[in-house]
């Protein structure tokens, strides 16, 4: 009794961390195919790959993000190093790059495209897509100020949707917050308009009044929606300019054939953002719906000691599209074929013709039971692994050289047949 005690509670102490999550074999082949989708279509739009430490200085976030907001001051995992600097492990990845690119010279009077991946970190409460050490695709372009690099992001994660098969999933959501001047005269008008009916602020708005009244926008209280429904549109007060570059992105957006819609109240809370803000949704996930999120921020790089540099980028929330593609997909991870293998000689013939055919189809599956078995449980193992193939070697194979394959998705009857022939045999029918 005391030791099965003792087992429980090794068991309980030695757990993942709420809301960090393993990754296990049957999830990781849709992760390892977005991983690679993520990489090779980054790079057929002449974007680089940047790595930066997950680990940085607590007073990048404080001050891109703000040392008001509930990220820096609820949901960042913070700490002091033994030199007593405050640290933060990264809560996004736009910062770091930023940071990244002034530090290393990459930024002022230059054109860069990057890209980078890796796992962020928030003390939220964990939820369906949405956990304390999450998963990012982040793809950032500077010195280009134009709607043009803002259409080709778009772009680049439309491809990524097609190539994943999820393009009817998600939809395309758009809006401008104009320039600065723009961004400040918007913010009286808004400012005015709630102003004249605070009684009907829930208190996290009146709140956000003072301090940054475009966030009321972004309230998902049910009882605030019509009054939000009736506040003035940025698109009344901007500039000329303003206005033709977000008449371009849609033209531009029209003429690529990409669907959306405007919605007036995306908005960003930050100062640092201006232009094009934009968020591609799915109604598949339930609260999380939003899948990926991207912008303008040509205030950024000034703010953080830079030049003032055009940027524009996007970041990509990679466990909710993993989400999306296994309800799309029911896909198992199976081997193409199993090797059935009877007897201590076939178990090493076995290991030769496995070899052969990776070598030989290299773009198939193949899984060796690799123990002393009956045939019988070799045979059941192989119909629960999903294979499409059960390849047998036993002593009668052996005997004469030859090995049986058995279809294990269809009718088809059993052959027997060389070595050779079973390469040309099953590539035949998967040319089919």
């Amino acid at each position: 009794m005391q030791s099965s005690t003792k087992e429980f509670k090794l068991k309980q102490l030695f757990q993942a961390i709420r809301g960090m999550n393993d990754t296990l074999p049957l999830d990781i082949t849709y992760w390892q195919k977005l991983e690679s989708c993520c990489r090779k279509i980054s790079s057929q739009y002449s974007y680089q790959e940047i790595r930066f430490p997950i680990v940085e200085k607590t007073d990048l976030f404080a001050r891109t993000i703000g040392d008001v907001t509930d990220i820096v001051e609820k949901e960042m995992y913070t700490f002091l190093d033994r030199n007593g600097d405050s640290l933060s492990l990264r809560p996004e990845g736009t910062a770091c790059c930023v940071r990244a690119g002034i530090e290393n010279g990459l930024l002022y009077n230059q054109v860069q495209r990057l890209w980078y991946m890796g796992p962020m970190f928030r003390h939220e409460r964990p939820q369906k897509g949405r956990y304390r050490q999450f998963y990012q695709l982040g793809v950032e372009a500077f010195g280009m100020s134009g709607p043009e690099v803002e259409a080709e992001q778009m772009l680049l994660f439309w491809r990524l949707l097609k190539a994943l098969g999820l393009s009817e999933s998600v939809s395309l959501e758009i809006n401008t917050l104009g320039s600065t001047d723009c961004r400040i005269k918007y913010k009286e008008v808004l400012v005015s308009y709630f102003n004249q009916n605070k009684s009907s602020l829930d208190e996290d708005s009146k709140r956000r009044l003072a301090s940054n009244p475009l966030r009321i926008l972004d309230s998902k209280n049910p009882e605030m929606q019509d009054l939000i429904a009736g506040a003035p549109k940025i698109i009344d007060v901007l500039s000329q300019d303003s206005l033709d570059h977000f008449n371009r992105l849609q033209y531009l957006l029209k003429l690529s054939g990409i669907p959306y819609v405007n919605n007036p109240t995306l908005v960003r809370g930050l100062d640092y953002y201006c232009h094009t803000v934009y968020e591609w949704k799915t109604d598949s996930l339930g609260a999380q719906g939003t899948v990926c999120a991207g912008g303008r921020y040509d205030g950024l790089v000034e703010k953080l000691g830079g030049k003032s540099t055009p940027a524009v980028g996007f970041a990509m929330g990679l466990e909710r599209i993993v989400l999306m593609m296994q309800q799309l997909s029911e896909d198992k991870s199976s081997p193409d074929i199993y090797c059935v293998l009877v007897g201590d000689e076939s178990l090493a013939q076995g290991i030769l013709l496995a070899e052969r055919l990776r070598d030989d189809l290299p773009q198939l599956v193949v899984a060796m039971h690799a123990k002393a078995s009956s045939f019988k449980s070799q045979f059941k193992m192989a119909h629960q692994s999903g294979a499409k193939w059960a390849v047998i070697i036993g002593d009668d194979e052996i005997k004469n050289n030859t090995v049986a394959i058995k279809s294990l998705y269809s009718d088809d009857p059993q052959q027997t047949m060389t070595w050779d022939n079973l390469c040309l045999y099953i590539k035949e029918k998967t040319d089919d």
